[in-house]
């Protein structure tokens, strides 16, 4: 389905970017598979936890405020936000039948997006009162981790041969793309090859940007950590690096991105539009089986 390039903007200040992560699970792991996503919706919340835990390395208080503050943000979830994505998938189902343009698929990822914002937003409280709490070793803990993963990212988008990375995202492309229709002809993996081949997407200015924003967090929350600023001023600084996460004040950057998501839009309607009816009954299928575990998980108290 509709994705952005791998890690284009990855790891945007982590204690910003986790607090999408009910909405992420809900909108991303249905991919995975039906059982799959009810397992980890329902897990959403200890999942969480221990990815922030892992960046943190909260203490005994701190855990029992992240725990209690994550449930209460999946119940919000489950009861206000679920319906909207069941609607979503409702209208996409109805669109998979016939051709698509870039403008259509656009408008699907600004959907999700806006979705996603719409967590974060709602965590904000919960993330100004964690960060009065943090110490100046857990901000160590932070930054250790952040080295980490750009190890990991120079691993699989900067290090070895431009060929093995091409093939890597060729695959993960061709297997998500199967996930919703099934299994692809010729005609259509040579489309995903020529969007891959052709696409904007530059490891070394994405990692740029993830340094950027790395920087930014820490820069960020130094002077609020340990109850040192009065929450108004720890609020209006959280503000401002969500803000800066989600639009990078870097004008260059801001128009790389621009081309990515154009990249997506238009590479998604091309596969869309190469598929036969048979391959769409079979994404209406697929998406279908996800409304129904939307409307459950919905239903569901925890």
């Amino acid at each position: 389905m509709l994705t952005r390039p791998p890690a284009a903007g990855a790891a945007a200040g982590r204690c910003t970017r986790i607090i999408g992560v009910l909405g992420v699970l809900a909108l991303a792991v249905a991919l995975q598979g039906c059982s799959v996503m009810k397992i980890a919706y329902n897990q959403a919340p200890e999942l969480a936890y221990w990815h922030l835990d892992g960046h943190f390395d909260f203490t005994d208080a701190q855990t029992l405020q992240v725990k209690a503050d994550l449930a209460k943000l999946q119940a919000w979830h489950r009861q206000t936000q679920l319906p909207a994505y069941i609607e979503t998938l409702q209208k996409l189902r109805q669109q998979i039948p016939a051709d698509m343009d870039a403008a259509g698929a656009c408008a699907l990822y600004a959907d999700v997006r806006s979705k996603l914002i719409a967590v974060t937003n709602r965590a904000e409280p919960a993330v100004v009162a964690l960060v009065g709490t943090l110490n100046a070793d857990q901000l160590v803990k932070l930054q250790t981790r952040f080295a980490k993963g750009n190890a990991e990212y120079r691993e699989d988008f900067l290090d070895g041969s431009r060929k093995a990375r091409r093939d890597k995202r060729y695959k993960q492309a061709v297997s998500r793309a199967e996930m919703l229709y099934g299994s692809l002809d010729h005609k259509q993996l040579a489309v995903i090859a020529h969007r891959i081949d052709n696409s904007h997407f530059s490891a070394p200015v994405s990692y740029e940007e993830k340094l950027r924003r790395q920087q930014d967090a820490l820069q960020t929350l130094r002077p609020l950590v340990a109850g040192q600023a009065a929450p108004e001023k720890t609020q209006a600084a959280m503000k401002g690096l969500l803000e800066r996460t989600l639009n990078s004040p870097d004008p260059a950057y801001r128009a790389y991105m621009d081309k990515l998501t154009q990249d997506a839009c238009s590479g998604f309607a091309e596969l869309h539009n190469s598929t036969t009816p048979a391959q769409r009954s079979k994404a209406v299928e697929t998406l279908l089986r996800y409304e129904q575990d939307f409307k459950t998980l919905h239903l569901q108290k925890s």
